[in-house]
């Protein structure tokens, strides 16, 4: 046949007229199927009056969108003279109403361009545009309702019979459906290609509707989609399309590539997946069909070797494996298998924190994979849930045998990933059961010079080991430590200095403290105190710190005075906040008796630094500054011992008492103790130090203010440390009230100085007036049996008064009566006398 775009319009217009008649005379004329070939007969006839109208209208004529209508009415002429002449060997019945359908379609074409025609021409080709896209046949035939899987769908594709105007009910959905149907049946193939190609938004919205019609109902074959490029023009279209359409576009796309391999080579350039992964990102109706279209294509090398290289492709489909959609992470979770083929895929796997497949490659890739893959772990900045993800995935065991007999690029590749993984609690017992500990010691104590690189991460991963308490299941760990401290570099020893105080420091290692004391630890350690560098120092006064905890007269004689001076030197000059909380505890562990040592301090000017240092409260974190508190208030018990008046004054003087006041509102119940401690021995001597108000004073008389109601004296706090003139008494107080019972003791001892024989009754008017009474029965009912005792004799004390008796007795009563049923046989005697000054019990009860 001559090529349609050589002949004028006119031309091919006379060519329909005989190709119309021919195909009239056939189908009046078809043995088979004779009445529906008659039918499309009639329908035919009519297009003759049509065409001819066309033809006379010169304006008409010259429109390219009229001369494509035209063209596709003498393919679909072809195409139905085919079908009839083929009638004898299959029934064409469905195919004659799709050729009818294309016809109408091609018509509207025509109609749609035909502005400029008679409104009786473009009556008559409307008239005949309705009645060929209306057709009904006498048989029962309605095209498949069954959409595909994907495009079913699709916004505003509806599939199906139409609502019958019979019925009298078509809604407002069915009215705007049939618009749309409209405008579809007025498309033909041609018209698609051209509305895919340049059409606007909405012209291209109904080309795609049409288009998955087509393919749904195989009025088009693979032929036709390679030869109108019809993937590359959706591909085109893809980016700069709206939502609604990119969704139908890639659900098209996925239908074409189903058993397709010539369809799918199509899709595979860089342009068309990096289309695709953008679309990863949208909607997620989108994001779905994307990945489940790139999934379908991972079979193709091509597209596994270009997907991985596009930016953000991995990290999305990452994001999508970890969603709440389980198709789209399937498809994920699929592609990214396909994709874990390439070793830089699986890095960036990794880097968006999907472990797996590295840690695959770990287990079963090559040497230089495995190698690669520890590489990598070991500079990755991970958080403790990727370390928790990579040990949980199965990292650490591979890489704990590529350190055992891999050669030494695997060794150091594999200790450096290991030492990343050993920041999380988990992973060390990981390490300590896959048996690494014991080869870690080896390789520290090797010499071999090749090997020397490998000491510093193993005595990294050792100190982070430590930190378990497991380790100390290893039997003389310790002491193989404390052996390499002077035979390494200074990173190594840091490393072990830090495993060592780990070690020491576990609750159940008192044993291990022993050994390492008697294996000379502390002569050891006390050389490191004058170190230069900073860490080391430090790390080895935590150590020293922790072993001084025990037997502090057996530590006191090895520390002699010249590391004790060092340690105030350190206090004072330091810059470090933790390493002088760690110096002031090891002289708070020290014996408060060693006089030596007390006199010591006062010569080094100890009390001043320390004072100095709580009025700063320059501790840069909360541990920090609790660790200090602790210290400072244990050394402080060593300046106000009861026994040396004189030291309490020196104290008291140099400002003791408000650094005390201080550290009974920490946050640390240690702290508090100890400063109750501290407040109850200089109590104890403010009997004693008090100014009788009968003796005669030389010069002024005292101050009014001065007067003490509890010693019946004059009080000055800095002489006579009276705790009621210090404003202690509603401190001490709130600690009983409060939620912690570890002070209650302390501060119940030092309440009840102010309750001694010769003050007792002032003391008792007093307490009586504060909240004390309430803050004890708190104590009662929850507190240690010595400081319920402790409370149980401050009450008697109390309530050997009848005013007191009268106005809190009824509130102790309960808890009183539940100790002598339930509390400690301990107990039993001083709830006996205070249930008895309440008159509940008698003097001759069997609780005496």
């Amino acid at each position: 046949m001559e090529n349609p775009d050589s002949r004028s319009i006119s031309e091919i217009e006379s060519e329909q007229q005989a190709s119309t008649e021919e195909v009239v005379s056939l189908a009046k004329n078809s043995e088979f199927d004779r009445e529906i070939f008659t039918e499309f007969a009639v329908l035919l006839d009519k297009f003759t009056p049509v065409l001819v109208a066309i033809k006379d209208n010169e304006k008409l004529m010259d429109r390219p969108p009229v001369k494509k209508g035209v063209e596709s009415i003498e393919k679909e002429l072809t195409r139905a003279k085919k079908l009839i002449e083929g009638a004898c060997s299959r029934s064409p019945v469905k195919q004659i109403v799709v050729v009818t359908q294309e016809l109408g379609r091609s018509l509207g074409l025509v109609l749609f361009a035909s502005i400029d025609a008679s409104t009786e021409v473009k009556q008559d080709i409307a008239a005949l545009h309705r009645e060929l896209m209306n057709v009904k046949f006498d048989i029962s035939f309605t095209p498949s309702p069954s959409p595909s899987p994907s495009l079913g769908s699709s916004p505003c594709v509806i599939h199906g019979p139409r609502p019958s105007k019979e019925s009298g009910f078509v809604s407002e959905q069915g009215s705007f459906i049939n618009e749309i149907e409209e405008e579809k049946i007025s498309l033909s193939i041609d018209d698609v290609v051209l509305q895919l190609k340049y059409g606007n938004d909405e012209e291209f919205r109904l080309a795609l509707l049409v288009l998955s019609d087509f393919i749904r109902d195989q009025v088009i074959d693979k032929e036709w989609i390679h030869e109108e490029d019809i993937i590359p023009i959706l591909f085109n279209r893809l980016g700069s399309s709206k939502p609604h359409n990119r969704l139908t576009i890639i659900q098209i796309l996925r239908i074409l590539a189903l058993d397709n391999d010539e369809n799918k080579e199509k899709m595979t350039d860089v342009v068309c997946l990096s289309g695709l992964v953008k679309s990863l990102a949208r909607d997620a109706d989108e994001g779905r069909e994307a990945v489940g279209l790139l999934s379908e294509l991972s079979d193709i090398s091509a597209v596994r070797r270009r997907i991985g290289r596009i930016q953000g492709c991995i990290v999305m489909l990452v994001t999508m494996l970890n969603g709440d959609d389980p198709t789209a992470s399937h498809d994920a979770a699929k592609l990214l298998i396909a994709l874990s083929s390439n070793t830089q895929n699986v890095l960036h796997m990794a880097e968006a924190g999907y472990f797996k497949p590295l840690v695959h490659c770990l287990k079963e890739g090559s040497d230089m994979s495995k190698i690669l893959m520890a590489t990598a772990v070991s500079r990755m900045e991970l958080t403790d849930q990727c370390r928790a993800s990579l040990g949980e995935d199965g990292a650490v065991e591979p890489l704990v045998k590529m350190f055992k007999s891999g050669k030494l690029e695997a060794k150091l590749s594999a200790l450096n990933a290991l030492q990343n993984l050993s920041n999380l609690t988990e992973n060390i017992k990981r390490l300590i059961s896959s048996g690494i500990v014991s080869p870690l010691l080896q390789l520290l104590f090797s010499v071999t010079s090749v090997l020397m690189t490998l000491r510093e991460p193993a005595s990294a991963i050792l100190a982070r080991i430590a930190q378990s308490e497991t380790i100390l299941v290893k039997k003389d760990v310790a002491q193989q430590m404390l052996s390499l401290l002077n035979l390494s570099s200074p990173a190594i020893q840091y490393n072990l200095l830090q495993a060592l105080n780990s070690i020491a420091s576990h609750s159940s290692a008192s044993k291990v403290r022993r050994k390492m004391k008697e294996n000379c630890a502390v002569q050891l350690l006390l050389p490191f105190l004058t170190e230069s560098n900073i860490k080391i120092r430090s790390a080895a006064l935590n150590l020293l710190y922790t072993l001084s905890k025990d037997s502090p007269e057996e530590f006191m004689e090895q520390l002699g005075e010249s590391y004790l001076i060092n340690i105030v030197n350190i206090i004072s000059s330091s810059a470090s906040e933790s390493e002088k909380a760690a110096a002031i505890g090891i002289v708070s562990n020290l014996p408060v008796s060693n006089k030596k040592s007390t006199e010591v301090l006062k010569k080094l000017h100890f009390l001043p630094i320390l004072i100095s240092l709580m009025s700063s409260g320059a501790s840069t974190s909360t541990s920090t500054k609790t660790w200090l508190e602790e210290s400072i208030a244990g050394v402080l018990i060593r300046f106000t011992i009861p026994s040396d008046k004189k030291l309490q004054l020196l104290s008291a003087e140099l400002g003791v008492i408000p650094v005390l006041l201080k550290l009974l509102a920490s946050e640390s119940s240690v702290a508090k103790c100890r400063a109750a401690i501290s407040l109850a021995q200089l109590s104890q001597n403010s009997v004693a130090l008090r100014k009788s108000r009968k003796s005669r004073w030389t010069c002024m008389p005292p101050s009014a203010d001065t007067f003490c109601q509890v010693h019946d004296g004059y009080c000055v706090v800095k002489s006579t440390f009276c705790l009621v003139k210090a404003g202690a008494v509603p401190p001490l107080i709130q600690i009983l009230e409060g939620e912690e019972r570890e002070a209650d003791e302390a501060v119940l001892n030092a309440l009840a100085t102010l309750l001694q024989d010769e003050i007792w009754e002032s003391g008792s008017h007093y307490m009586a007036k504060t909240s004390v009474v309430q803050a004890i029965i708190r104590v009662l009912e929850s507190g240690t049996v010595k400081a319920q005792e402790k409370a149980l004799w401050i009450l008697e004390r109390i309530f050997s008064i009848e005013e007191h008796r009268s106005q809190h007795g009824e509130s102790a009563q309960a808890v009183l009566i539940d100790l002598a049923q339930n509390g400690h046989p301990r107990l039993k005697p001083t709830v006996a006398k205070v249930l008895a000054r309440l008159q509940l019990l008698q003097d001759q009860s069997s609780y005496f």
